[in-house]
């Protein structure tokens, strides 16, 4: 259990489940039952260094791997992994638009216009596709 006041924190942790929430921290105190106490703080940072990733499940992330290999024509044995950037593999944006028609013929999914033009990683593409597919069924 945590406590914080003019902040909003939350962590929990049952039989090795952790789960976390954070916002606009300040000093806090924790204790667990009563039989510690741990004091710590937390130092703002620019929500650049900060990275929320949703982690899609590793098939699709290969999936849409091979669609990029495939749509770009890349060479073979060229990495391409989820950290990849479809502008560092060398897509413009025609490049891109073709990648999102592979991927939506490929998983039976619409990504509309907006949510397209956020895609720039091969891991933003696979937590796109995870939500829709969720979505859709």
């Amino acid at each position: 259990m945590a406590a914080s006041t003019n902040s909003l924190i939350s962590m929990q942790s049952r039989s090795g489940m952790a789960a976390s929430r954070i916002c606009s921290l300040k000093p806090v105190s924790l204790s667990n039952q009563g039989r510690s106490f741990l004091s710590f703080g937390f130092r703002s940072m620019p929500a650049r260094n900060l990275r929320v990733s949703c982690a899609a499940k590793p098939e699709t992330v290969e999936k849409v791997c091979e669609i990029v290999k495939k749509q770009l024509a890349l060479a073979e044995g060229t990495p391409v992994n989820g950290e990849s950037k479809f502008s560092a593999l060398g897509a413009d944006s025609l490049d891109t638009v073709e990648i999102v028609m592979g991927l939506e013929e490929a998983f039976g999914i619409s990504v509309e216009e907006e949510s397209a033009q956020s895609i720039a990683t091969v891991q933003d593409a696979a937590d796109l596709i995870e939500k829709l597919v969720e979505k859709k069924d």
